[in-house]
């Protein structure tokens, strides 16, 4: 073993990459990006509360009772819902992912169990069946309650049940719910790597300054290395898609919305790699900056996490980033059917997609300041 190479390389490796200003401050950056975010969101996990919509059609003290239950045991935020009103539709309205209903004869059920204990009563569970964090612990919390429930009004026999619902029209898995984030997160690496690497090599080769003397416009080059990019992005996405519906059995709803949206993130994610690319100009800097931006967003924006299961400023920051509005523009298209939310959520990625990419080409030169 040679151990004077080993040093003197070591030891220039060590001040080249302390030459690089950028570099240094984005490698230091990027995991206090992570300690900061993992840290904000499982800090304090056991004091997680969770918004429990309940809709009671039995009007007895022994409901209430039950009610009165879920309220002192400290994990749930009980939101009361009329009774007029239609309980899955509610929940995805007002953004709840789990639920109760209290049937109108539920205190009648129970009263009659005194005289023949063969009879008994089911309240009603709903969750997003697309969430698997919430909707599992909460379950097993309610459950609990339930037997501590019928521990005391019956002595250990089990006179109350819970059946279960889903909110959604359509019985769906995590994965369905798991495939448009992962579309938009591929989406968003491809793009923005995609550019950093095509700027800062061209740049650094100087293919930019040599395109000034072909008879092309900058606007006409960009544009079409964007449409490669977004043929990329297709192709991306039919892989994600053909490999879930073969291997999971996803149900997709494909419908024009979906192709806007996967257009609209393309162009909204390599203006960001054109802007990155362009203010961060060594590659190797580039690619960490990248890093440091998109791979922070990928947990802060929902793709993997649910927002509500995060504390309430990271669920505000979350509003902020575009990657956030391309997941739930994509689920809304293509799992809930939801046209309203739909096209509200795509309304702000065509806007990120304006913003960034008119930027991106306006930042982008083709000479060096």
């Amino acid at each position: 073993m040679n151990l004077k190479f080993i040093k003197t390389d070591l030891s220039l490796s060590v001040r080249s990459w302390l030459r690089s200003k950028g570099t240094v401050f984005w490698t230091i950056l990027f995991p206090v990006l992570l300690i900061l975010i993992f840290g904000a969101i499982f800090s304090g996990q056991g004091d997680i509360e969770y918004k429990l919509a309940v809709q009671n059609f039995d009007d007895t003290d022994l409901s209430t009772q039950f009610i009165e239950m879920l309220e002192e045991s400290t994990f749930f935020n009980i939101t009361t819902v009329d009774n007029d009103a239609e309980m899955a539709k509610y929940m995805q309205e007002n953004d709840f992912i789990i639920g109760i209903q209290i049937p109108s004869d539920f205190g009648e059920t129970i009263q009659e169990y005194f005289g023949d204990n063969t009879v008994s009563i089911n309240i009603t569970y709903y969750t997003d069946p697309t969430e698997q964090t919430t909707g599992p612990i909460a379950q097993s919390i309610i459950s609990g309650m339930l037997n501590e429930y019928n521990n005391i009004i019956t002595n250990s026999r089990n006179v109350v049940g819970m059946n279960h619902e889903s909110i959604l029209g359509e019985e769906f898995d995590f994965i369905d719910y798991f495939v448009p984030g992962m579309i938009g997160f591929t989406i968003m690496n491809s793009m923005v790597y995609g550019s950093i690497e095509r700027n800062t090599k061209y740049r650094k080769d100087g293919i930019l300054r040599k395109l000034l003397t072909m008879p092309v416009t900058r606007y006409d080059w960009i544009f079409s290395k964007m449409l490669f990019m977004m043929f990329l992005s297709f192709i991306s996405t039919f892989v994600i898609l053909i490999v879930g519906i073969l291997v999971w059995g996803i149900g997709i709803q494909m419908n024009i919305f979906f192709f806007i949206i996967i257009i609209g993130t393309s162009f909204m994610f390599s203006g960001l790699g054109m802007l990155i690319g362009r203010f961060v100009k060594d590659q190797e800097t580039a690619d960490v900056a990248g890093g440091a931006i998109t791979f922070p967003m990928m947990f802060l924006a929902g793709t993997f996490f649910p927002l509500d299961q995060m504390p309430d400023i990271l669920q505000t920051i979350a509003q902020f980033l575009p990657l956030y509005y391309v997941n739930e523009a994509l689920r809304n298209a293509v799992i809930y059917g939801d046209i309203d939310k739909t096209l509200f959520f795509m309304g702000f990625v065509i806007a990120f997609a304006i913003i960034f990419f008119s930027l991106g080409v306006i930042f982008t030169k083709w000479k060096e300041d």
